[in-house]
């Protein structure tokens, strides 16, 4: 992945949005690449769609597109309206629940299930997987391996160069129906056709009316013994200037233009506990690591926030919102698409008030 601010910029100016609408579902399909960028906070949601707005295309044309940011929008207001609360079962307790791990045919992409097993190795190589194989995998854990959520998201989360818990954790409650009214189920026709594969006699090969009476495939009963844990680099002395307020990045915010208006100690910090509670491979930290090196003069620091304020003796600080800190001080607004980001009860409801701000705004 690129990690160069300019380059990711020039790759904004590439998207099509009207073959995105046409073709997002496909493996192949006109995908941005971009969500890496957008969770690690170095572009906003709100920058891509003011860009797609440039191009002065017709609304309806690039509606499905515009929609697919707000989810991510939609996913983050959940987070920082139920907090914690989204690491458990939030609407109502996953069904048929019968262990709380991840299958190890799926830990091992080896569940016989060729578009799945590729797409697994690819994320173990690369830190990317496509959404819809995403939900296949969800599915194929939750809803046929009868696994709790929680563990396959976390270590789906651990891998993604994109991770972002809220909506990682959000949309696997999605598919197993804890956050949805019903599961979600893919059969292998379904996975054929956007994987360009051609597998028959797997245990996908099935009626969607069958699955509700589907045992465990046997393949997928043993479970794996997962250990999350991220290595953080050993912490360094910083350089403080006393007379300067002091910015304070992290692995959720790394923009590189943010408050660019005068100087200050920029510092990216990396809290122990945060990576604890929320464990990533070393590829996603790295990852994280290079794109902050895109912020001038920014110094890292590992360790807690009380213990950089107090051993720096840091007083005037600056943070952006997210739902993870617990910081004290200057708190600067996420930059939302959409000013309707309070009260938010569903994602249509929520959709239906970004599109009315769109009409007052000529937009649409």
């Amino acid at each position: 992945m690129k990690t160069i601010y300019s380059e990711i910029i020039n790759k904004i100016d590439l998207i099509d949005p009207i073959k995105y609408s046409k073709n997002r579902n496909f493996i192949d399909g006109s995908v941005t690449r971009l969500s890496p960028y957008i969770s690690r906070g170095m572009i906003s949601t709100k920058f891509i769609f003011e860009k797609i707005l440039e191009k002065n295309i017709p609304f309806w044309k690039v509606e499905k597109f515009i929609q697919e940011l707000c989810w991510r929008d939609y996913w983050q207001i959940i987070w920082k309206q139920k907090g914690h609360l989204i690491n458990y079962d939030l609407k109502k307790p996953q069904e048929d629940v019968l262990n709380n791990s991840f299958s190890k045919a799926l830990f091992e992409n080896n569940c016989g299930i060729t578009a799945i097993d590729e797409s697994i190795e690819e994320l173990y190589n690369t830190g990317y997987m496509h959404n819809h194989n995403r939900m296949y995998l969800a599915s194929i854990a939750c809803n046929i391996a009868k696994s709790h959520w929680l563990k396959p998201a976390q270590w789906m989360y651990y891998n993604l160069l994109d991770g972002d818990w809220g909506s990682n954790a959000l949309s696997w409650q999605w598919v197993c129906g804890s956050n949805s009214n019903k599961k979600y189920f893919a059969n292998q026709e379904n996975i054929n056709k956007y994987c360009y594969t051609n597998q028959k006699n797997t245990f996908l090969d099935i009626e969607y009316s069958k699955f509700d009476s589907l045992d465990i495939p046997e393949s997928l009963i043993e479970t794996a013994n997962i250990n999350l844990s991220t290595k953080l680099p050993e912490n360094k002395t910083l350089k403080i200037e006393d007379n300067l307020d002091t910015l304070i990045y992290n692995y959720y915010n790394l923009d590189p233009h943010w408050r660019q208006e005068k100087k200050y100690n920029r510092v990216f910090l990396l809290e122990p506990k945060i990576f604890k509670q929320y464990p990533v491979s070393l590829k996603c930290l790295q990852f994280a690591i290079d794109l902050s090196k895109n912020i001038e003069g920014v110094q890292l620091y590992v360790g807690s926030f009380i213990d950089l304020m107090n051993n720096y003796n840091i007083n005037n600080i600056f943070f952006k919102e997210h739902p993870l800190n617990e910081y004290k001080g200057n708190e600067d607004s996420r930059d939302w698409m959409f000013d309707s980001h309070e009260n938010v009860k569903s994602f249509f409801s929520y959709w239906k008030k970004c599109k009315k701000e769109l009409k007052i705004k000529n937009l649409i």
